[in-house]
C-alpha cells in the first residue's frame, strides 16, 4: 500500500511539473501548436493533448485556430483573465509598483521617488498603498491578485525572503519582507534581488530568451548580476551568486557599506561617479549625469565610460566561470547606450576566451526601467503555478 501510495505521488508530481513545463513554454515563446509545444517541451503529442486539455478547462489557457505550413491547428496561448500578479520593485532612489496579468501586459504602473537610506516599514507602506491604488483604478481587487514579487538590491536568501547580508540595505537586517507585506496585503509574496529579477525578465521576454545561459547586468546606483544557467536563475547557496558590486578591486580603496575595502561599487556606484564631477558641474544626481551624457558632455560620458571598462573586468571573470551565450547590460546607467556598453564590451572581449562555437555576446537589454518590476511579476506568477494549476 505504501508503494502505491508514492507511485500515486510520483505521478501526480509529474503531471504537475509536465503542466508547469507546458504553461511556462506557452509563456515564454507567447502562443504555441500543440505540435510545436511538443517539439519545445520534449512530451509527447498525446501528453500535450491531454495537459492542453486540462489546462484549458482549468482557465489557465485559451486556444484559436491558426494556419501552421497551410494546415489549419490549435494554437494554445495564456489565458489573459487567468488573474493578476502585482510587481514591486524597491531601487535605491525609486519605489516601482506594476500590476501585470499573466500575459505580461503592464494593466498599470505607477513610481515614486524614495529618500536616501529610506525605512523599511514606510517603504512597504507606500508600496501597499500603491498596489491597492492600482487595483481600484482598473477596477479589481486584492481578490484577483494571485501573488506579488519583490525586487530588492540586494542578496536575498529566498528560504525566508531576508536580505541575507547585513550593511547593504541599512535598516533592513532581519525584517522577513515577504511577511510584512503578506500582512498588509494579505496575498503570497516572493522575495529576490534585483539583478536576479532583472535576468529572469531579460531570459523570458528580452534580450536573452533565444539563450539558455545568460548574464544580466544591472548598472544603476550601484551594480550587481543575475545569473541564468539553463533557462533557470542560478542564486546560490545564500542568495550572493552575481554579486558583483562587492568584488574588490582595490585592495587599498574606499571601504563599502558591506564592510569590506575596495569593492566595485566604491569604484562605479553613484557616489563615485558624481563625484569627480562636482566641481564642474556642482550637486548633480546620477539622473542628471545620466542625461548629460546622452546630450554628449564629455565629461559625463567620461565618467560612464570609465565605469563601463571597470564593470566590463569583473563580468569578464564571471563570464569565464559561467560559460554564458550572452551577456544583458541594462540599469540606468545603460541608457547611454554604447557610451557604457562599448568600453565595457571591449573590457570582457580582451579577457574571455574566445570560442568557435557561440561568439559571447554583450547586448542592451530590451525592457529597460521595467525589467526588475517584469523580473518581479514573472517571479510570483511562477511561484504560484503549482497553486494555480494543480486542480488535477
Amino acid at each position: 500500500m505504501a508503494g502505491r501510495a508514492a507511485g500515486a505521488g510520483s505521478l501526480s508530481s509529474l503531471r504537475e511539473a509536465n503542466r508547469s513545463l507546458v504553461v511556462e513554454t506557452v509563456r515564454r515563446y507567447g502562443g504555441l501548436t500543440q505540435i510545436e509545444l511538443a517539439e519545445a517541451t520534449g512530451l509527447s503529442t498525446a501528453t500535450v493533448s491531454t495537459l492542453v486539455r486540462e489546462l484549458l478547462a482549468a482557465g489557465l489557457v485559451e486556444t484559436s485556430t491558426t494556419t501552421r505550413s497551410g494546415r489549419r491547428a490549435q494554437l494554445v496561448t495564456i489565458a489573459k483573465q487567468v488573474g493578476l500578479a502585482i510587481g514591486v520593485q524597491i531601487g535605491h532612489r525609486l519605489l516601482r509598483v506594476a500590476l501585470v496579468d499573466f500575459a505580461y501586459d503592464v494593466v498599470a504602473e505607477q513610481t515614486l521617488p524614495l529618500p536616501p537610506e529610506h525605512r523599511v516599514d514606510t517603504c512597504l507602506d507606500r508600496a501597499a498603498l500603491l498596489a491597492v491604488d492600482l487595483l481600484e483604478q482598473v477596477g479589481s481587487s486584492l481578490d484577483d491578485v494571485v501573488a506579488i514579487g519583490v525586487g530588492v538590491p540586494a542578496p536575498v536568501d529566498s528560504s525566508t525572503g531576508m536580505v541575507s547580508v547585513r550593511g547593504i540595505m541599512r535598516g533592513w537586517d532581519e525584517v522577513h519582507l515577504a511577511h510584512v507585506l503578506n500582512k498588509r496585503l494579505g496575498r503570497p509574496v516572493y522575495v529576490d534581488n534585483d539583478a536576479n529579477l532583472g535576468a529572469l525578465a531579460e531570459s523570458v521576454l528580452g534580450a536573452a530568451k533565444e539563450f539558455r545561459d545568460s548574464i544580466f547586468v544591472r548598472a544603476s546606483h550601484g551594480v550587481g548580476a543575475g545569473i541564468v544557467i539553463s533557462g533557470r536563475v542560478h542564486r546560490g547557496f545564500a542568495g550572493t551568486a552575481g554579486e558583483i558590486g562587492h568584488v574588490q578591486v582595490d585592495p587599498a580603496g574606499d571601504i563599502c557599506r558591506c564592510g569590506s575595502r575596495g569593492c566595485l561599487d566604491t569604484i562605479v556606484g553613484a557616489q563615485a561617479l558624481l563625484a569627480p564631477l562636482r566641481a564642474n558641474l556642482g550637486n548633480v544626481a546620477l539622473r542628471d549625469v545620466i542625461q548629460l551624457a546622452t546630450e554628449g558632455d564629455p565629461g559625463c560620458q567620461q565618467v560612464i565610460a570609465d565605469a563601463g571598462a571597470q564593470i566590463g573586468a569583473v563580468v569578464a571573470g564571471l563570464g569565464m566561470a559561467v560559460n554564458p551565450q550572452c551577456i544583458v547590460v541594462g540599469g540606468e546607467l545603460a541608457e547611454t547606450g554604447e557610451v557604457l556598453l562599448g568600453p565595457l564590451r571591449d573590457a570582457v572581449r580582451r579577457r574571455v576566451l574566445l570560442n568557435q562555437i557561440a561568439p559571447l555576446e554583450v547586448v542592451p537589454a530590451e525592457l529597460g526601467e521595467r525589467a526588475e518590476v517584469l523580473g518581479a511579476v514573472l517571479l510570483a506568477i511562477q511561484s504560484s503555478d503549482f497553486s494555480v494549476g494543480g486542480g488535477g
